[in-house]
């Protein structure tokens, strides 16, 4: 018998396709009928294909544990993207009052970021590996400045929305007849 029909389907998602992932840890692609890996997995990421992870006895969305996995090898992998101290940071938001907005500011410079990737790659269709790779040399003072510029900028908006919070707060306690 297989996979797919050893345990109840999951509910079906419309243009999501549903991986399930067994006790033994393996991934089964209900759409492929197969067995997957985990690099299968990323390059289902990074094709924008939608997806979702679901424990193939409850049911349970593990997507999210996958897709930190991922993370987690790639950082492993030689290249990190997170330094010890922003990891650290991160880590330090959860159960922080500010973490609901962590999420979001990360999330809005994460989009941001993408945006920039992509009108960068339009730009640059057509060209060799070469001639890209010599592009991007030449451009990377430029996008540090712009990157600085836009930190600097979303840094001061943090602030200033901070500021606003801690006046409405105040404005909050006040109403009740407490004082900071």
């Amino acid at each position: 018998m297989s996979p797919a029909k050893q345990t109840a389907a999951p509910a079906k998602r419309p243009g999501v396709r549903v991986i399930k992932k067994y006790p033994n840890r393996r991934l089964y692609d209900t759409d492929a009928s197969s067995y997957i890996t985990l690099a299968q997995v990323r390059t289902l990421v990074m094709e924008r294909e939608r997806f979702a992870v679901l424990d193939a006895r409850t049911g349970e969305d593990l997507t999210r544990s996958i897709l930190l996995q991922i993370i987690l090898e790639e950082e492993a992998a030689g290249a990190p993207l997170f330094t010890e101290a922003v990891l650290a940071d991160i880590i330090r938001f959860y159960g922080h009052a500010m973490q609901g907005f962590m999420g979001s500011y990360l999330e809005k410079n994460i989009q941001a970021m993408v945006e920039i990737q992509t009108k960068l790659a339009e730009q640059a269709q057509g060209l060799t590996p070469e001639m890209w790779s010599q592009f991007m040399r030449q451009q990377a003072p430029l996008m540090q400045g712009v990157m600085s510029s836009y930190l600097e900028q979303s840094k001061a908006t943090f602030l200033q929305m901070q500021e606003q919070m801690a006046r409405q707060a105040e404005q909050f306690f006040s109403a009740f007849g407490m004082r900071r």
